[in-house]
Formats: structure tokens, sequence, C-alpha cells
């Protein structure tokens, strides 16, 4: 990212101008990885006018902001963040609630500061913007196909990493909140996929981008599909059956991990690699016992799951070694769509928000997907009382099936690389669920108690 670009007038002076407001308001938003934290200062990297702050109108203010806090291991950067601010003199009492503060001093003094992107007329700018390639500033605006104009722009609240636009129930432009150099794989991936062929991904048709930082992707809206997740509820809450949709899952999984795999490098894992993946699992599982004692006695069958993986790795010499490929990274119930005719998307291709980019961008064996749809399956069953442990296993069972069907390889037939992989994603969420929502920590510790029991 560019450090200190600007196309304000006054880019020394803005940041002490919003510094005081930014301390009370930043670590408030859902989107703030530093919560539990201080605020030591801020650092800006860029500051863009998208709309002039000086005239009659609102302006609007887009930063990139490093936070500076304490506790950051040697050698990591400050988090940077995406802030879109809307400036107005006197902010009217429909976009009250946004009302970030006012500014005392600067090149702001005396102006009230609030989420821009609450604004209708602020967001619609941002895709009249989309709509013309280009660049403004450090910003670089880009599209795929000609876009319509004048969509009524309105905000979704129910992301907590980022933040979603939707533009006349047509588009949805995902905004980046915390920002790293880098193509962000929720851009990268959908274009690859895209030019595959493959249409269980809706295709970027525009994005925004500040050096080699994401910053936003527009896509189409399904605005007639449901979630997978509500899905599945609503079927447990029926008493019905999901395998019929959990084999129609398993066969989009497939399709989309073939189409990664034609479109992007693939990489062998032989034993050398694959006992450095068991290890760097096994050194998650060390941390997670000391954050979270309640796995200590489940430690050793833990680490057994995690070396039967390494010795069943092929040797180099086998000429079978398992494949390493771009995978989606955070695949659940959550992050699918079921289309009114029945068909099944995928979306939010970013990978865990927690990992560096880096990581999120790394090869991987297309289990982890598995393994994280077959975890959302016992998540949904554990939601029913009583628990319908049956209902899981048999959605379970559908799911690799219809994985089977379209890719040829059935996850079941490694059971090694399946249970490490389904270990190493419970042991994940444990220490999540206990840091963030300890009365859902049964849930993965029943995972914990079959997994280390072999089973």
């Amino acid at each position: 990212m560019p450090e200190t670009a600007s196309t304000t007038r006054a880019p020394a002076a803005l940041l002490p101008s919003l510094a005081p407001l930014l301390h009370e308001w930043l670590p408030r938003q859902r989107w703030f990885a530093g919560k539990g934290r201080a605020v030591n200062g801020f650092a800006l990297d860029a500051a863009t006018e998208l709309l002039p702050l000086d005239g009659p109108g609102p302006g609007l203010l887009h930063l990139l902001i490093r936070v500076e806090q304490p506790g950051l291991p040697a050698g990591t950067p400050a988090d940077c963040y995406q802030l879109l601010l809307g400036v107005r003199t006197t902010v009217p009492p429909r976009l009250a609630p946004t009302l970030i503060g006012r500014a005392r001093r600067g090149p702001l003094a005396g102006r009230a500061v609030y989420e821009g992107l609450r604004d209708p007329r602020l967001a619609g700018l941002l895709y009249e913007r989309l709509r013309t390639p280009g660049t403004l500033g450090p910003l670089r605006f880009a599209r795929t196909a000609p876009l319509p104009p004048a969509l009524a722009p309105r905000m979704l609240d129910a992301e907590q990493s980022n933040s979603s636009l939707v533009f006349g129930d047509s588009y949805i432009l995902k905004i980046f909140r915390r920002v790293s150099s880098g193509a962000n794989p929720d851009l990268e991936l959908p274009l690859a996929l895209a030019g595959a062929g493959c249409a269980r991904v809706p295709a970027p048709v525009a994005w925004f981008e500040s050096g080699s930082a994401t910053l936003g992707v527009l896509q189409p809206y399904l605005r007639d599909s449901r979630d997978g997740w509500r899905l599945a509820l609503d079927a447990l809450a029926d008493g019905r059956e999901f395998t019929e949709e959990a084999h129609a899952l398993g066969r989009a999984t497939a399709e989309v991990h073939t189409a990664l795999a034609t479109a992007l490098p693939t990489e062998p894992l032989h034993r050398a690699q694959t006992e450095l993946l068991a290890e760097a699992m096994a050194a998650r599982l060390d941390a997670a016992v000391q954050a979270v004692p309640a796995l200590l006695p489940y430690k050793k069958g833990l680490r057994e799951v995690f070396a039967d993986y390494g010795r069943h790795a092929p040797a180099e010499a086998d000429g079978a070694a398992r494949l390493a490929q771009r995978v989606h990274g955070d695949l659940h119930l959550g992050q699918t769509l079921r289309g009114s005719d029945g068909a099944w998307s995928v979306i939010d291709f970013e990978g865990e928000p927690a990992k560096s980019l880096t990581e999120r961008r790394l090869p991987q064996p297309p289990v982890r997907d598995v393994a994280g749809m077959l975890r959302s399956f016992d998540y949904a069953a554990r939601t029913h009382r009583p628990w319908n442990d049956g209902w899981a296993a048999r959605c379970r069972a559908a799911y690799c099936a219809g994985y089977a069907e379209a890719s040829g390889l059935d996850p079941r037939e490694d059971p090694a690389l399946l249970r490490a992989y389904e270990t190493d994603k419970a042991v994940y969420e444990v220490v999540y669920e206990a840091r963030h929502r300890p009365d859902w920590l049964p849930v993965p510790m029943a995972a914990i108690h079959r997994l280390a029991a072999g089973s």
C-alpha cells in the first residue's frame, strides 16, 4: 500500500484532527480486530477525498489508517483499516446514529464526522466510481462489464469482519475493513473461477484497490437465495432430513475445487511436506491446551491423530502424492447459498480473518474445506434439542458422497487425512468458543471427545 499517499489538501493536519474521534469509535466496531488492547496511536497510509470536504454538500473521505497497539510480535506490522468517513456541517436526524463525533481542530474543525457508508448519497457515489474505471489519487477502480446507473444502496448488518452494501438488489459490494498488501482471495479466486467457467461462484464485476491491496469487490447479489446454515436449521426444526441438499452441496464443493485446480497451480504433498503440516497441527494443539485447559485430557489422543496423518503420507518415490491447491479456506454452511432453483453457490473466499493474507493464500489439501463443512453439519445438529447426532452423520455421509461423484475422490477413502483436518478445525473451534461464546463450547468439545477416541 502507498505510504502517506493523499489527495487531501492538508494531510499532515488531518490525522490529528480525526485521532480523538477514532480513539473512541474504532474499538467499538464489530470489524475491529484489536479489541482488548489499547490504541496507542495512528499512522496515515493514504487519504483521498472521494467527494470534496469543502463543497456545498457532504464530503466523503477515504482513509487507509494503521492502528498502533501494544503486544504485537516483533516485526509484525500494525493493522491497517479502511475507513469511509462522511463530513458535514450538520448531520441530519436520519444519520444521527452514524455520528462519530465533531472535530475540534485541524482542517475538519467544527465539522461533523460520521460513517459514510450509512449515507445513501455517499454510498451511491462509491458505486458510481466503480462504474467508471480509472484512478483517483492512490485508488484504482476496475470492472469487467458495464454497470447500470443510479442503483439505490442499502447497508447490510449481518457481517462482522467486513461491511457490505447492496445496490438495487442487483449487486453486492464487500468492503474489506482490515486490509493487507496483496490480492485478497475474495477477488483473486472468484476471478480465477470465472475464467475457468465455474458457475458456482458469483463472478466479480468490479473492484477497487490501492497499491497491491484489494479494498472492495462488487458481485451479483443472489437475492432469491438463502444461506445453507438457515436452511439446515429450518430442516432440523421441521424434523426433515437434509441429505439431498448435503449431497448437492458436496457436488458443488467438488466442482469449485476442480475448477480451482484447473485455473491455478497445484503442489504435491509428499511425506516431508505432510509431516510439516502435521507438526504445525500439533503445535496449534499445544497452544490451544494452554488457552483452554479442558483440552488437556484429550491431548494425547489428538496428537496421535496428527501423527497418524504424518505417518500415512506417501514418500516422494511413490509418485502418488496428495495434492495441495488453492481452496476456500473457511468453508461452512453460512458460506453457501441455495437458489430458488435448488442450485448451490459458494461465497466469501476471504479465508479465516484471523490468519495473515500470506497464510490464506497458501495451497492446502482440498480436504480442509471438506472438514470445515463436516464440522458445520455437526454445529447445526447441536443447535437442536435433543441433539440430533444421526441427522449430522447422515448429512456428512451424503456430502462426502456428492463430493466423490463430482470429483472422483471420496474424502472418506483417506481417513487419516480427513480426521487430521477435522481435528485441527475442532481444536480451533474450542479456542474460539472459549474466548467468544462459552455457551457453545460443548459443541466442539463433543467432536474432540469423538476424534481423540479415534472415531
